[in-house]
């Protein structure tokens, strides 16, 4: 959706939540009010994000993994790990990219992370899952517990960071030959296991989980559901020639119609590329769709803040669409919560937990929407919506949602803001909502923070962080491939 469009449905949103506040709501805070200037609102939100993040942020360029806002100032994580560090380099270069700060305030915040990252321990050419935020050291032991700390290279995590510094690389000149350095040890073969037809359980042609240090080994698990965030990491191989072709046609659009899932799937079987796979889908009030793994909208759309998918191919579009329109029936008619947006977030109470739509996810354990977790199995009539207590919803999800369904979602947005105190002044939304009791989560992640800004960077100035995806490899190997996609539906 190029901006004029976005910005269009905007003033539509905005004005069909004028009037429409909650019974007994006191007067809406100005991030809920319907603004004359939709580009002004949603430009003020980015700036208040991002100063979410620059507080999240150590001396060193490292930003911890969430603040404490419960007290009178923010209180840091002594973790982080390479997606959070991720998040701050691409937030970093779109504040740049829209005003926020200067090109030179923007290098000096880049340089001072990439020094870091730098010195940090790396092996196999990847980093670990987690450091201590303010040395920057490995994290051996959990701040407050003292239990030790499994150490992983993960594959997705470590995905989040190459897109992180691709991008720096393409944003800041100066930096380019460092961050050059750092990426050439980067080779996404590793952690990629062919396919073998004797034993494709074992080696299914996907990306392994990661590596495991103290097995000195890639894990037994694998990245199999294609419509998951984890598939970025796919996708870095593919445009960089490590990984080959067929491994897209071998991530799951379903399970097989033999093996236990969310539903029963419907599809056929077909050949792409000498690829014979099961192209499969679910049906969720009437509409289908093909699933990610657990049903969060974090899990389909996080990808698309950078990989145009949707650009090179109307089945995604389609597709991605879908989920969000489902995430919304979901919140508004099977629970009636009144707004919508699941993903993995921090429990409002306390805690951290997995939220999404079990309808949208290939998982027979999928995610549900509430804490309590209100799980129908396939073929039992949904409940009545008052059994979905303590239903949770996470701003961030909303706003990945303006991708594809900008006018609903800026909406919901406004809702939340004007419903809840969830808005900060100063720092954007807090991370989630308890619908049922109107508890709001006293935290900002850095994950979540970041997809907040890169969303917001993608509609006030579309393109801004995905010039590295648009071009060379992706360009010429990922796109011709992803154009071939026809999920049937």
């Amino acid at each position: 959706m190029d901006r004029r469009t976005f910005l269009s449905a905007a003033t539509a949103a905005t004005a069909a939540t004028t009037g429409t506040a909650a019974l007994g709501a006191t007067a809406a805070p100005a991030a809920a009010r319907s603004p004359r200037d939709p580009q002004a609102l949603l430009t003020g939100w980015f700036r208040d994000t991002y100063r979410s993040l620059e507080a999240m942020v150590a001396d060193n360029g490292l930003p911890a993994d969430n603040i404490d806002l419960s007290g009178a100032g923010p209180v840091l994580t002594e973790n982080t790990s390479v997606t959070n560090i991720g998040c701050w380099i691409w937030s970093t270069v779109a504040a740049a990219g829209l005003g926020v700060i200067g090109e030179r305030e923007m290098h000096a915040r880049l340089a001072r992370t990439v020094a870091t990252v730098e010195r940090m321990e790396r092996l196999h050419g990847f980093w670990f899952n987690w450091y201590d935020t303010f040395t920057g050291e490995v994290l051996d032991e959990w701040p407050g517990s003292g239990d030790p700390v499994d150490h992983l290279l993960s594959t997705v995590d470590n995905g989040w960071l190459d897109v992180a510094l691709r991008i720096a690389e393409d944003a800041d000149p100066l930096l380019r030959e460092r961050i050059r350095r750092l990426r050439k040890d980067i080779d996404w073969s590793f952690m990629y296991v062919p396919h073998d037809p004797a034993d494709p359980v074992a080696r299914p042609g996907q990306m392994s989980t990661g590596f495991r240090v103290a097995d000195d080994a890639l894990t037994g698990n694998f990245y199999g559901a294609l419509v998951s965030e984890t598939r970025i990491a796919g996708f870095l191989g593919l445009a960089d020639g490590t990984v080959p072709g067929e491994h897209y046609w071998r991530m799951f659009r379903t399970f097989t119609p033999d093996q236990h899932q969310e539903m029963p799937p419907g599809g056929d079987w077909t050949v792409r590329d000498g690829v014979r796979y099961f192209n499969g889908h679910y049906t969720y009030r009437g509409r289908r769709h093909v699933p990610g793994w657990g049903g969060s909208m974090f899990g389909a759309l996080m990808p698309e803040l950078f990989v145009p998918s949707t650009r090179w191919n109307a089945s995604w579009r389609t597709n991605l669409t879908r989920h969000a329109m489902a995430h919304r029936d979901h919140g508004l008619l099977d629970a009636e919560y009144g707004y919508w947006g699941f993903s993995p977030a921090n429990v409002p109470e306390g805690g951290y937990q997995e939220y999404g739509v079990q309808y949208l996810g290939i998982s027979p354990e999928g995610y549900c929407s509430n804490t309590d977790r209100t799980y129908v199995p396939y073929g039992e009539p949904k409940p009545d919506p008052s059994a979905y207590t303590n239903g949770v919803v996470t701003p961030h999800a909303a706003f990945l949602a303006l991708l594809v369904t900008p006018r609903e979602a800026l909406t919901n947005l406004l809702a939340i803001a004007r419903d809840f105190d969830a808005y900060e002044d100063g720092y954007g939304f807090y991370d989630s909502v308890n619908v049922d009791t109107g508890t709001v989560s006293d935290r900002m992640l850095s994950l979540d923070q970041g997809m907040v800004a890169a969303a917001l960077a993608q509609v006030l100035r579309p393109g801004l962080l995905q010039r590295p995806f648009r071009t060379g490899g992706f360009r010429r190997t990922l796109g011709p491939l992803l154009a071939k996609e026809d999920f049937g539906i």
